[in-house]
């Protein structure tokens, strides 16, 4: 096999649905990873459809096609595949006929709304670069009375803690007594940045919902419910996702 042969391992790996490049390169260095009977200690390596791969000492199935599902996530659980302190995760709660899916971005313990997930482990880390340019849309109830001046003061960028935002649209859609819904979108998944931004605007945030993830929208999905994007739809939407890939790994 000649250096350019085949695809990278980590990437082969995130295509099966293992797990992300990333996690997949944590992996090869604890030594769970082999490739042709022999256990890697460095991700530079290509593979074929010819090598035969192990994970943990199990042979690693052909890549499936891709695949994206829209899931509405409750509040209440946390977006990872465990928790340190025995919290609910959206895995526990995922239906059992899914295969192994991976979530694109978070949404923190106490947001809900749309969480998209996917087998492919590439499409995962694409979609959640900045260089997508999909903007992520919230709704907002928040403790206060919102003052114009200071919401449109986010639409430049503004600091917290520190950590420099993007800029972020966030709009008045009406007061109900003490409390405020607002419409948010912005281009970035920051930590809690959409809480954060609100608070330097003199709000508090007590109820947090996804309603679009760049061109998938939660539309009418119930609280814990799934569906797959179909596979027209999912092509015309990720159409480049491998030119992001790119522009990603050179940044």
């Amino acid at each position: 096999m000649t250096e350019h042969e085949g695809e990278r391992i980590a990437k082969r790996l995130a295509r099966a649905g293992v797990a992300s490049r990333r996690e997949v390169e944590r992996m090869i260095d604890a030594g769970r990873v082999a490739v042709n009977g022999k256990r890697l200690t460095s991700p530079a390596l290509n593979v074929t459809p010819e090598d035969t791969i192990l994970v943990d000492g199990k042979p690693v199935a052909a890549a499936e096609p891709t695949r994206i599902w829209r899931y509405y996530k409750p509040a209440g659980l946390v977006t990872s595949a465990s928790d340190e302190q025995g919290r609910s995760t959206i895995f526990d709660h995922l239906p059992k006929r899914l295969p192994r899916v991976m979530s694109v971005g978070r949404l923190d313990l106490n947001s809900e709304g749309l969480l998209l997930l996917t087998n492919d482990g590439g499409l995962k880390r694409a979609l959640e670069l900045p260089a997508t340019g999909w903007v992520r849309q919230y709704r907002a109830r928040a403790f206060g009375t919102p003052e114009p001046d200071r919401l449109a003061r986010l639409a430049d960028g503004i600091r917290v803690d520190g950590e420099q935002f993007g800029p972020i649209q966030a709009t008045i859609e009406r007061q109900a007594g003490r409390n405020c819904w607002l419409l948010v979108e912005l281009a970035e998944g920051r930590n809690r940045e959409v809480r954060r931004a609100l608070e330097a605007a003199g709000l508090t945030v007590n109820r947090l919902i996804r309603t679009r993830y760049g061109p998938f929208a939660l539309d009418k999905l119930q609280r814990g419910e799934v569906t797959e994007v179909p596979g027209f739809e999912l092509r015309k939407a990720v159409r480049g996702f491998f030119d992001i890939q790119r522009e990603g790994s050179r940044g």
